[in-house]
């Protein structure tokens, strides 16, 4: 294992061609909100590159990208190292997210079709048996399909933008929590179901509110335990 803490074998070399400073990119920023790569940890360009298969400059170019964007923090003499999110940081995206996803359960109350509501109650299916077999990466990802799907009935294209923007850092809160989360998120994910097949708007948007505070909350006790 190289000091970048991942496994060999478990990064895919990037094929050419292709525009490959992006493509290095998104697999540097998926390596951080699945946390293969941890916060605090030392990322070392010749390594990094060395995983994907790259020459050191995309991933030099990445790591400043990254930087800007408040994933990566670059230290004067030090190097990269994955940012570490202060607890008010971490507050204030999880409020952000109970907004404007209580709005997309209203939404997607007033305006779902049967054929969503099924993609939801796969969704559904497919989250519950991960938390029976204790799949945490797998939960996670459809937990965030979820959210997305629901985003998506809402039918606002400004409102799935904007959600878009927090999308990414939201996973990456919600994985620490995942599995103490469990069960009860998914519940949570069924009540929500219930109140869209209902078109209950002010339901869906209490219990989307309920669903999301639950996490913040959790994130909060988590760093305090």
């Amino acid at each position: 294992m190289l000091s970048t803490g991942l496994p060999q074998g478990t990064v895919p070399k990037l094929e050419r061609p292709g525009p490959l400073r992006e493509r290095v990119y998104e697999a540097l920023l998926e390596l951080i909100t699945t946390r293969a790569l941890r916060p605090g940890q030392h990322l070392v360009e010749s390594e990094l590159a060395g995983h994907l298969g790259v020459s050191r400059q995309p991933v030099r170019e990445a790591l400043q990208r990254l930087n800007t964007e408040g994933w990566v923090d670059l230290r004067p003499a030090q190097g990269a190292f994955v940012h570490e999110p202060t607890e008010e940081e971490a507050d204030q995206l999880l409020t952000v997210r109970t907004l404007l996803e209580a709005e997309a359960a209203r939404l997607a109350a007033a305006n779902a079709g049967s054929a969503g509501i099924a993609e939801l109650e796969a969704l559904c299916d497919k989250g519950e048996q991960a938390v029976r077999d204790d799949d945490v990466e797998t939960a996670v990802a459809t937990n965030a399909e979820f959210h997305a799907k629901v985003m998506a009935l809402a039918g606002n294209a400004v409102l799935a933008d904007l959600a878009a923007q927090v999308g990414r850092r939201v996973r990456w809160y919600y994985t620490p929590v995942a599995r103490q989360r469990g069960k009860r998120s998914w519940a949570e994910h069924r009540e929500l179901i219930a109140a869209i097949t209902d078109r209950d708007e002010a339901r869906a948007t209490a219990v989307m509110r309920a669903h999301t505070e639950h996490t913040r909350r959790m994130y909060h006790e988590r760093a305090e335990s």
